[in-house]
């Protein structure tokens, strides 16, 4: 540590002697001083490096205009940028660091695209263009929307050339432009079309000065608009906040009516049109009216929409519902009342011409629509959108227009029936007349259903930015720039049409034959009552209408809301259709946690391992039907890929070392106590136990299972085996459970001992047994009970703070005792036992055993006995543990992390080729 402070210290010295300035704090990377921070670690990827040396190349570029002291051996891009369009330090600094980080991820991510001989250390040009391409993709769509030419001239690419070229630092330029922009905007963020607006004149400023443009005005050298020290700050980001914050006052704290005040949204819709071109012009200037102060008189208002609140918006946001609900329940009531079967109904000339009333409905209610349209939104009217008005007073006349003209269209095709007393030939013309009115009034509507089916057609008109697709669009609705060609996929848009099909079916099918057609015989028998005799005063005649108005109140109440009740009803059965073909939710319980457990570690190295670690085959269909085969061995678990992993696999050691960091997070957070941890941990590797070491909440009652199989079942060794082995945690719990206690006995007796090497052949004698598969044969199963019971007993001594010594050597004879002389199935005499090793080969003075060998660790010694609690659960454990976690929240979230393993997920890419984020850099200083 001294020495390396020494050598901060030496540099440090240098760069004083040097005239360099004391050491900048930095984020990530310490770019502003190479010198003083040559040894960080980020510095050793050639990547980073050739990202800095990249934006050096400031040398030859024109010295800033109003900058005195200018060192071009010292600065780079972004120096050369802060300096001639006053951009803060600090921001400089960080938009520096960020775009180093940019390049320094997008070459790394790119490695494997580049040519075999491209230099590491050296930034390759399409890396500088890509970003740059991705960074002002939304200003080149802005511009072409709004017909501009972009102000982003880089040549073309020509030949390659080893190290940086005048097109790189092109691109280079105008994305460090773009970033300084950006992070000095503050609020101006939320308005990403008005930080186009500025980028493209500075874009056009930094042209000029590249270019050393003359100046037509003044015959020098073009300088920017905006320089000097702190300019884009005082002279571009204050007068824009100043407005931002002059409406949020004017506001109240927002108890002011939408309509009267802008939000970040409304301003930035003024960046929409190209007007804006026109009357806010560049440099920027508070005398133009996007600058007036709320409540003068030529102040900008809204532009693109205004928030009425008004119960109306109920029938205007959803006029469709509505509308559909209206005309359908008139074509019922239509239907109905002529008493028979639909079909039977519509068969009849009379009864389809009286279904056509519908139009006129619904052409009333376009007039209903537009007036609404008008009254909610006329405040958007002004001189300048004068347009808008016009468009709003057109609706309004040709919604009218089309109902007088249904409603002439209708009384004639009834006039022409009357005279004729039957649906002649020129009454049967009039109808073909409504037919062909009809068919023009739903052409729009038809048109939007065939856009919807198709939705690519749609993308392409919407970002087609054609002046005769301007007029169409128009008249439906004001143009915007957000939003475009963004429809759903045409299967998605499939499913989302059979899911409305289907609901709305069910849901008029209900309405009709339950609501509507049994309401029309009692209303029929109601309103032909006439001349009733009453016994008391009559408050109003005609109580019969009245009568009819509240039989069907409630049932058209109903008719229009239930709707709802039917949306719920089918999302929710669409929820569970879609939840089954994706497999979402199949881990709903510890039971189905135990079934799945052992194969969490495969589904976590083919999940979140990177893709090249996994021999995967790469390519695009031939990739994905790999990728399925694999899903589909990985859920079901069969399949050498996903077979049952063993404790010394380095797959359980990666899954162990998550799933473990997943049960201490819920401690730090106390959601779990500390009795829950040592069920639920994955225990490392210790004691040379062979298997995988499950959570004990896993292997509870496995063991005393096994025993009472054993003592059931009369087999040999390979039936016995195959039975326990037909649970992948009986298996476990029985070998961990041996191997356990086969370390613990060795544990707690002293070495070179006698009682050591007999409990030592007495274990390997086992192993002989159970190698040959005469486990069976050699020895009693009918004791295995009465063994387990006493290691039981060994164990509870040994977790006890206060040790017997007497008790636990008692116990050690006793099990010696039975495994020597009762446990095998062939008596031996004492000199085959001495002979074999299970027996002292000469007596000692008491003629007892382990009553000198016995050492039992230190109570400090945490690891070995929470080895040994653990081998204590798995031998008593009896009771379900279901119910482990008890918190629901540590249950919710251990299930959501098991069934995300098991979902449909894009592969893990390496940490070095992952995609950089970034949404905010920090400031150090901000002058405002």
């Amino acid at each position: 540590m001294s020495l390396l402070r020494n050598r901060r210290a030496a540099a440090a010295a240098a760069a004083a002697a040097a005239g360099y300035p004391e050491p900048a704090a930095y984020n990530i990377i310490p770019i502003q001083d190479v010198v003083m921070h040559a040894d960080h670690p980020s510095l050793r990827f050639p990547e980073v490096r050739a990202a800095v040396e990249a934006l050096a190349h400031a040398a030859d570029l024109p010295p800033p205009p109003l900058v005195r002291a200018w060192d071009p051996r010292r600065a780079d891009l972004f120096d050369w940028l802060g300096a001639t369009f006053g951009f803060q330090l600090h921001n400089v600094r960080n938009q520096r660091e960020h775009l180093v980080l940019l390049l320094a991820n997008a070459q790394l991510r790119a490695a494997g695209t580049l040519r075999p001989d491209h230099p590491a250390d050296v930034l390759h040009y399409s890396i500088a263009r890509g970003i740059r391409k991705k960074l002002l993709k939304n200003y080149t769509s802005w511009c072409s929307y709004l017909d501009q030419k972009p102000h982003v001239l880089v040549p073309g690419v020509g030949r390659r050339v080893v190290g940086v070229g005048p097109d790189t630092r092109r691109d280079l330029l105008y994305t460090a432009l773009y970033l300084l922009i950006w992070g000095e905007a503050a609020n101006l963020r939320f308005m990403p079309e008005c930080l186009c607006y500025i980028f493209h004149y500075m874009a056009l400023d930094l042209n000029h000065v590249i270019d050393q443009s003359i100046d037509i005005e003044t015959g020098r050298p073009a300088i920017p608009a905006v320089c000097g020290q702190d300019a884009f700050l005082e002279k571009v980001v204050m007068p824009i906040y100043n407005v931002l914050k002059g409406e949020v006052d004017f506001s109240r704290n927002g108890t002011k009516p939408h309509s009267a005040w802008r939000n970040y949204d409304d301003v930035n819709e003024y960046f929409w049109s190209r007007r804006v071109f026109r009357r806010l012009q560049w440099p920027l200037s508070p005398v133009r009216s996007f600058f007036i102060e709320p409540g003068k008189a030529g102040r900008i208002g809204k532009t693109g929409f205004v928030e009425q609140r008004s119960f109306w918006n109920l029938y205007r946001s959803f006029d469709r519902v509505w509308v559909m609900l209206i005309l359908f329940f008139q074509a019922a009531m239509i239907v109905a009342w002529d008493g028979r079967t639909p079909w039977d109904s519509l068969s009849h000339r009379d009864i389809q011409v009286r279904v056509l009333s519908v139009f006129i409905t619904w052409a009333g209610l376009r007039i209903v629509q537009a007036v609404l349209d008008a009254g909610t939104q006329y405040s958007l009217v002004r001189r300048d959108t004068t347009l808008l008005g016009i468009r709003m007073v057109l609706k309004v006349l040709v919604a009218t227009g089309w109902t007088i003209t249904f409603i002439v269209l209708y009384v004639r095709m009834w006039d022409q029936r009357w005279r004729d007393r039957r649906w002649s030939f020129p009454a049967n013309a009039r109808v073909m007349n409504f037919l062909e009115a009809v068919a023009v009034f739903v052409i729009p509507q038809v048109l939007a259903i065939v856009l919807f089916i198709v939705p690519w057609i749609r993308n392409v008109l919407e970002k087609t930015n054609w002046r005769i697709l301007y007029v169409l669009t128009w008249w439906f609705q004001t143009r915007t720039f957000v939003g475009r060609g963004v429809r759903e996929g045409l299967i998605d848009n499939i499913k989302y049409s059979i899911f409305w099909a289907l609901l709305l079916a069910a849901k008029f099918s209900f309405s009709y034959f339950l609501q509507i057609k049994p309401m029309v015989g009692p209303t029929k028998t109601i309103v032909s009552l006439h001349d009733i005799r009453r016994n008391w005063f009559e408050f109003m005649p005609h109580t019969e209408r009245i009568a009819v108005i509240l039989l069907w109140a409630p049932v058209v109440l109903i008719y229009l809301m239930d709707i709802q009740i039917w949306y719920a009803v089918f999302s929710s059965l669409t929820g569970a259709l879609v939840r089954l073909f994706s497999h979402l939710g199949e881990i709903r319980s510890v039971e189905q946690l135990r079934l799945r457990f052992q194969f969490f570690a495969s589904a976590m190295q083919f999940n979140l391992m990177p893709e090249e670690h996994l021999d995967a085959v790469h390519g695009g269909l031939r990739s994905k039907f790999y990728d399925a085969i694999n899903r589909l061995k990985l859920r079901y678990g069969f399949g050498r890929p996903y077979k049952k992993i063993e404790g010394n696999e380095v797959e359980a050691k990666r899954f162990a070392l998550i799933w473990n960091e997943i049960i201490q997070t819920f401690r730090e957070e106390d959601i779990i106590s500390d009795k829950e941890v040592e069920l639920l941990e994955l225990p490392p590797v210790m004691w040379k136990i062979r298997v995988v070491r499950w959570p004990c909440f896993l292997l509870n009652n496995e063991l005393l299972l096994a025993l009472s199989q054993a003592d059931e079942l009369v087999a040999d060794d390979r039936t016995q085996w195959m039975k326990i082995c037909s649970s992948e945690y009986r298996r476990c719990a029985v070998v961990e459970a041996y191997d356990s206690v086969r370390h613990l006995l060795l544990e707690i007796i002293e070495e070179r001992t006698v009682e050591h090497i007999i409990v030592n052949q007495l274990f390997l004698a086992f192993d002989s047994a159970m190698e040959y598969g005469k486990f069976t044969e050699e020895y009693k199963l009918k004791q295995l009970p009465e063994i387990h019971s006493h290691v039981v007993t060994l164990v509870e001594l040994l977790l006890k703070e206060n040790k017997d010594l007497t008790k636990i050597v008692n116990t050690l004879q006793t099990l010696y005792v039975l495994a020597v002389h009762d446990f095998p199935t062939k008596k031996k005499d004492m000199d085959q036992l001495r002979q074999e090793g299970l027996a002292p080969s000469r007596d000692n003075g008491s003629g007892l055993l382990f009553e000198d060998a016995i050492k039992c660790p230190d109570n400090d010694d945490v690891s070995f006995y929470k080895q040994v609690r653990r081998l204590h659960t798995i031998l008593t454990s009896r009771d379900s543990m279901n119910n482990v976690p008890k918190n629901p929240e540590a249950r919710r979230r251990i299930t959501f992390f098991s069934n995300s393993l098991f979902m449909n997920m894009p592969r893990a890419p390496t940490v070095e080729r992952m995609m950089a984020f970034s949404v905010l850099t920090p400031y150090y200083t901000m002058r405002m």
